[in-house]
């Protein structure tokens, strides 16, 4: 993976401006804070985004990618306000599930998800290097 960081432009704070990759693509879909039966654990949100990120790590392994592996990634949350707030507990847990992040990612605040309980959905684009 190479990131793409255009020379005079400021590094950005947990994310990449762009990521260049070759590989096999794994296209996960959007994952929630419940559990692989679809019930929901809690209705925390920082609970919700590591059973998330758990659901992210364990389709990936599906396909033998590695968080590592993920060269894009996208969130959608709720709450603008508690994201940005607890913005130290999710690194945690981010740090905890996927490792160091160098993955080009967007975050969008939306007015709600699916399913009426989530609080955060999150979709990767990982490439499996050849």
């Amino acid at each position: 993976m190479q990131v793409l960081q255009p020379a005079a432009w400021d590094k950005p704070k947990g994310y990449s401006n762009g990521v260049a990759a070759e590989g096999r693509l794994v296209f996960v879909a959007g994952q929630i804070g419940w559990n692989g039966q679809c019930r929901f654990e809690s209705d925390d949100f920082v609970a919700q985004t590591r059973q998330a990120l758990a659901n992210i790590v364990a389709v990936l392994a599906e396909a033998g990618a590695k968080p590592e592996h993920i060269v894009r990634m996208t969130w959608y949350v709720t709450d603008k306000r508690e994201y940005l707030s607890r913005g130290r507990e999710i690194g945690a847990v981010f740090r905890e599930l996927i490792g160091v992040y160098h993955a080009a990612m967007s975050a969008v605040q939306v007015s709600a998800l699916m399913e009426d309980r989530a609080k955060v959905e999150i979709e990767v684009t990982a490439v499996i290097p050849r």
